[in-house]
């Protein structure tokens, strides 16, 4: 449309009265109104959920007019409406606020006009000539927000978790790949930031692989407690208004629309009217979050320095690190990922307190959950393939400053405890402490082992043996 064409505004009603609407513009009046009662954030929804939401309304459409409920020519164009906004054509005409009073209606009803406005222009007509399609009467036949808006919020987030699942999986592998290639590498694990006993590198990657691991198992299983959803229920879960056998088959034809395993709750009053089911997901977001947060900050400890900290591993080099510090470079992928793991966590406690807000038939804060849910997946996402990508693929071990570690500490003792006793190996130790020669020199310096029994003690294999036999301690415990 040109220019002048978008300064030009047509007339449109409603029960509060009238508003002009920019000619060009694919929403109406019901979406106007609710662009100025909403400022609240400028943000806009999940592009996922307006993909989901086009998916929804389009299997509404074709059960209708599979049911001779819609006019032929109408759910054909209301049909090729909802596919062009599904495919993301109209996400600018999609304006709400996130933030909005009444449960998500103003969401719907700006699909409804956007929807009918497109359908009116298939058919010939321009948009406000709702005598061609209506927003309500044809777009939103047997429908309410209450079943389509937590119908669409939950087809987005199982496509996000598929999403979510595979980069989980790329992750864990990753980290698997790494557990291999540091599994020679001999290092001091810590307790409480100070030195404890000796292990490898490999082993603090299989650690982050398994948890990892879990939280691959949790999304798996955590989409089995969203799959069932109240699409049909209408109002309050009843139906009322919508017709027998439009309730029986609309779940099934948006299981062929959107390809995720969607199907018809048993109780659709339960499914309108309680909100745990997105709890439970979101706290398993937040499960994983914590695991990206607690691996995060140990790679950034591990790789700490790099002259005077632990740099006992090299992130890869992403982007200079300061303005004013020559040659500084910084932690920036481990550092987002735990950013986004805290927005998560902040976000659990605001879909838990959103969930417990329902009221008797329905759940009146859906759209604060919708939109933080969404927002947790979509981060969650991001930050994993870009945490695997641009961090974990490329880490490099210190293999000289880990040993360095190893023997100018006094880490070697515990491994001794079980041949000579706590109370020797301390006498070792304060002996360390004042002849400055580290425990391995001083383990040797006093006749105690020698140089190949105590590298034999410190071996990747032994380390990587669960315990010690009797056996072991013939020998060296006999000295």
């Amino acid at each position: 449309m040109s220019e002048a064409g978008k300064n030009t505004f047509r007339i449109e009603k409603d029960a509060l009265g009238e508003m002009e609407i920019p000619d060009h513009a694919y929403y109406g009046i019901h979406t106007r109104r609710a662009m100025l009662n909403f400022p609240l954030s400028g943000l806009r929804i999940h592009e996922r959920f307006i993909y989901a939401f086009g998916q929804v309304k389009e299997a509404c459409a074709a059960v209708n007019l599979k049911l001779g409920f819609l006019d032929e020519s109408i759910g054909r164009a209301v049909l090729t409406a909802c596919r062009d906004v599904s495919s993301g054509k109209f996400n600018s005409d999609i304006v709400v606020d996130p933030y909005q009073g009444g449960a998500g209606t103003s969401t719907n009803m700006n699909f409804n006009e956007v929807i009918a406005n497109r359908a009116i222009e298939i058919l010939g007509g321009k948009p406000g000539d709702y005598g061609k399609v209506h927003p309500v009467d044809h777009v939103n036949m047997h429908q309410s927000t209450n079943d389509v808006y937590p119908t669409a919020l939950k087809v987005a987030a199982l496509s996000l978790l598929v999403d979510l699942e595979r980069e989980i999986t790329n992750l864990q592998e990753e980290l698997q790949r790494k557990e291999a290639e540091f599994s020679q590498v001999v290092k001091v694990g810590r307790t409480q930031l100070m030195d404890a006993v000796p292990m490898t590198l490999g082993m603090s990657f299989g650690a982050f692989a398994d948890a990892v691991a879990r939280d691959r198992w949790r999304i798996f299983k955590c989409r089995e407690r969203i799959k069932k959803v109240n699409l049909g229920g209408t109002a309050v879960g009843t139906g009322l208004g919508a017709p027998r056998d439009y309730i029986l088959q609309v779940a099934g034809e948006l299981k062929k629309i959107c390809g995720l395993p969607v199907s018809r709750a048993e109780n659709l009053i339960d499914s309108t009217q309680n909100s745990d089911s997105f709890v439970e997901i979101s706290g398993m977001l937040k499960s994983y979050a914590t695991n990206l947060m607690k691996i995060s900050n140990d790679m950034r400890l591990l790789a700490s320095g790099p002259a005077t900290g632990l740099a006992e591993i090299k992130l890869p080099a992403r982007q200079c690190g300061s303005s004013i510090m020559a040659g500084k470079i910084n932690p920036v992928i481990p550092e987002s990922v735990a950013q986004v793991a805290l927005q998560v966590m902040g976000n659990d406690q605001t879909i838990t307190i959103a969930a417990s807000m329902a009221q008797l038939e329905l759940n009146h804060f859906m759209p604060l959950l919708a939109h933080n849910l969404l927002n947790s997946l979509g981060l969650l996402v991001n930050a994993t393939r870009s945490f695997t990508k641009n961090c974990v693929e490329g880490i490099l071990a210190d293999k000289e400053r880990c040993l360095k570690h190893v023997e100018s500490s006094h880490a070697l003792g515990t491994v001794l405890v079980p041949f000579l006793g706590y109370d020797a190996v301390e006498k070792i130790v304060a002996a360390c402490r004042e002849s400055g020669r580290s425990l391995r020199d001083e383990i040797i310096f006093q006749g105690i082992a020698g140089a190949d029994e105590v590298d034999d003690l410190l071996s990747p294999k032994r380390l990587c043996k669960q315990g010690f036999t009797t056996d072991e301690v013939d020998g060296m415990g006999k000295k």
